[in-house]
Protein backbone atom coordinates (compact mmCIF):
# COMPACT_ATOMS: atom_id res chain seq x y z
CA UNK A 1 0.00 0.00 0.00
CA UNK A 2 1.05 3.23 -0.68
CA UNK A 3 2.06 6.00 2.23
CA UNK A 4 -0.67 8.65 3.10
CA UNK A 5 -0.77 12.01 3.70
CA UNK A 6 -1.23 13.45 6.99
CA UNK A 7 -4.36 14.56 6.37
CA UNK A 8 -6.78 12.00 5.76
CA UNK A 9 -10.66 11.82 5.75
CA UNK A 10 -11.47 7.96 5.74
CA UNK A 11 -14.77 6.83 4.60
CA UNK A 12 -16.02 3.50 6.08
CA UNK A 13 -19.30 1.49 5.73
CA UNK A 14 -19.86 -2.40 5.65
CA UNK A 15 -19.43 -3.37 1.70
CA UNK A 16 -17.47 -0.21 0.12
CA UNK A 17 -20.10 0.11 -2.65
CA UNK A 18 -22.03 2.96 -2.45
CA UNK A 19 -22.44 5.38 0.55
CA UNK A 20 -18.52 5.09 1.45
CA UNK A 21 -17.32 5.26 -2.33
CA UNK A 22 -20.12 7.88 -3.26
CA UNK A 23 -17.85 10.26 0.06
CA UNK A 24 -14.81 9.63 -1.38
CA UNK A 25 -15.81 10.42 -4.90
CA UNK A 26 -17.62 13.92 -3.99
CA UNK A 27 -14.31 14.66 -1.19
CA UNK A 28 -11.73 14.42 -3.89
CA UNK A 29 -13.68 16.38 -6.39
CA UNK A 30 -12.79 19.78 -4.52
CA UNK A 31 -10.38 18.54 -1.59
CA UNK A 32 -9.17 21.25 1.25
CA UNK A 33 -5.87 22.55 0.20
CA UNK A 34 -3.82 19.27 1.67
CA UNK A 35 -6.51 16.63 1.94
CA UNK A 36 -7.43 13.74 0.39
CA UNK A 37 -9.98 10.94 1.06
CA UNK A 38 -9.90 7.39 0.62
CA UNK A 39 -12.89 4.67 1.38
CA UNK A 40 -12.90 1.06 2.49
CA UNK A 41 -15.42 -1.55 3.78
CA UNK A 42 -15.41 -4.09 6.93
CA UNK A 43 -16.32 -6.91 4.33
CA UNK A 44 -16.18 -5.25 0.74
CA UNK A 45 -18.29 -6.24 -2.44
CA UNK A 46 -16.91 -7.83 -5.37
CA UNK A 47 -17.80 -4.59 -7.38
CA UNK A 48 -19.46 -1.25 -6.66
CA UNK A 49 -23.04 -1.34 -6.46
CA UNK A 50 -24.43 -0.63 -9.77
CA UNK A 51 -26.10 2.68 -9.72
CA UNK A 52 -23.36 4.48 -7.63
CA UNK A 53 -21.46 4.99 -10.87
CA UNK A 54 -24.52 6.60 -12.74
CA UNK A 55 -25.57 8.65 -10.01
CA UNK A 56 -22.13 10.02 -9.24
CA UNK A 57 -21.88 11.05 -12.80
CA UNK A 58 -25.46 12.92 -12.58
CA UNK A 59 -23.53 15.11 -10.54
CA UNK A 60 -20.41 15.50 -12.30
CA UNK A 61 -18.52 13.74 -10.12
CA UNK A 62 -16.14 10.26 -11.02
CA UNK A 63 -16.20 6.99 -9.41
CA UNK A 64 -12.87 5.87 -7.29
CA UNK A 65 -10.33 4.05 -9.71
CA UNK A 66 -10.18 1.42 -7.33
CA UNK A 67 -12.61 -1.64 -6.37
CA UNK A 68 -14.39 -2.11 -3.24
CA UNK A 69 -11.11 -2.19 -0.70
CA UNK A 70 -10.52 -4.02 2.93
CA UNK A 71 -10.54 -1.55 5.58
CA UNK A 72 -7.03 -1.87 7.09
CA UNK A 73 -5.54 -0.86 10.58
CA UNK A 74 -3.06 1.10 8.23
CA UNK A 75 -5.78 3.32 7.03
CA UNK A 76 -7.44 3.81 10.42
CA UNK A 77 -4.56 4.75 11.82
CA UNK A 78 -3.33 7.15 9.35
CA UNK A 79 -6.53 9.34 8.88
CA UNK A 80 -7.06 12.21 11.02
CA UNK A 81 -10.98 12.27 9.97
CA UNK A 82 -13.05 8.92 10.51
CA UNK A 83 -16.52 8.69 9.12
CA UNK A 84 -19.14 5.85 9.17
CA UNK A 85 -22.15 6.06 7.16
CA UNK A 86 -24.37 4.74 9.75
CA UNK A 87 -23.68 0.93 8.52
CA UNK A 88 -21.20 -0.25 11.02
CA UNK A 89 -22.40 -2.49 14.24
CA UNK A 90 -20.85 -4.32 16.64
CA UNK A 91 -20.62 -7.73 14.23
CA UNK A 92 -18.98 -5.51 10.98
CA UNK A 93 -17.40 -2.98 13.19
CA UNK A 94 -13.37 -3.52 13.93
CA UNK A 95 -12.67 -3.61 17.38
CA UNK A 96 -9.99 -1.61 16.33
CA UNK A 97 -11.70 1.37 14.51
CA UNK A 98 -14.19 1.16 18.02
CA UNK A 99 -11.38 2.33 20.14
CA UNK A 100 -10.18 5.63 17.63
CA UNK A 101 -12.21 8.98 17.26
CA UNK A 102 -14.97 8.69 14.94
CA UNK A 103 -18.19 10.18 13.17
CA UNK A 104 -21.30 8.28 12.63
CA UNK A 105 -23.43 9.89 9.61
CA UNK A 106 -26.50 7.22 9.87
CA UNK A 107 -26.98 7.16 6.37
CA UNK A 108 -29.87 4.66 4.79
CA UNK A 109 -28.22 2.14 2.63
CA UNK A 110 -29.10 3.16 -0.87
CA UNK A 111 -28.61 0.02 -2.22
CA UNK A 112 -32.08 -1.01 -1.01
CA UNK A 113 -33.75 1.83 -1.69
CA UNK A 114 -35.10 3.05 -5.26
CA UNK A 115 -33.59 5.67 -7.29
CA UNK A 116 -34.94 8.88 -5.85
CA UNK A 117 -33.77 7.18 -2.47
CA UNK A 118 -30.18 6.55 -3.98
CA UNK A 119 -30.37 10.22 -4.82
CA UNK A 120 -31.19 11.53 -1.73
CA UNK A 121 -28.88 9.52 0.30
CA UNK A 122 -26.36 10.82 -2.75
CA UNK A 123 -27.23 14.27 -1.85
CA UNK A 124 -26.94 14.16 2.19
CA UNK A 125 -23.22 12.90 1.22
CA UNK A 126 -22.67 16.12 -0.83
CA UNK A 127 -24.12 18.39 1.53
CA UNK A 128 -22.43 16.74 4.65
CA UNK A 129 -19.22 17.18 2.37
CA UNK A 130 -19.63 20.49 2.18
CA UNK A 131 -19.54 20.83 5.88
CA UNK A 132 -16.83 18.77 6.33
CA UNK A 133 -14.70 20.43 3.47
CA UNK A 134 -15.05 24.31 5.60
CA UNK A 135 -14.74 22.53 9.02
CA UNK A 136 -11.28 21.38 7.99
CA UNK A 137 -10.26 24.27 6.07
CA UNK A 138 -11.30 26.69 9.15
CA UNK A 139 -9.25 24.51 11.43
CA UNK A 140 -6.43 24.86 9.43
CA UNK A 141 -6.27 28.42 9.31
CA UNK A 142 -7.27 28.68 13.13
CA UNK A 143 -4.05 26.60 13.42
CA UNK A 144 -2.25 28.48 10.88
CA UNK A 145 -3.42 31.54 12.62
CA UNK A 146 -1.80 29.65 16.01
CA UNK A 147 1.82 29.00 14.55
CA UNK A 148 1.89 32.33 12.98
CA UNK A 149 1.63 33.98 16.52
CA UNK A 150 3.49 31.83 18.25
CA UNK A 151 0.83 29.82 20.38
CA UNK A 152 0.74 26.07 19.88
Amino acid sequence: MKAMPNRLVLFVCVENACRSLMAEAIFNADPPPGWRAISAGTRPAASPNLRTQSMLEERGFLLPDHPPQLLSNEMMDAARVRITMGCLDDASCPAHLKSLELRDWGLPDPAKLDDAGFREVRDQIRTRIEGLRRELALSDRRATDRIRSGRR
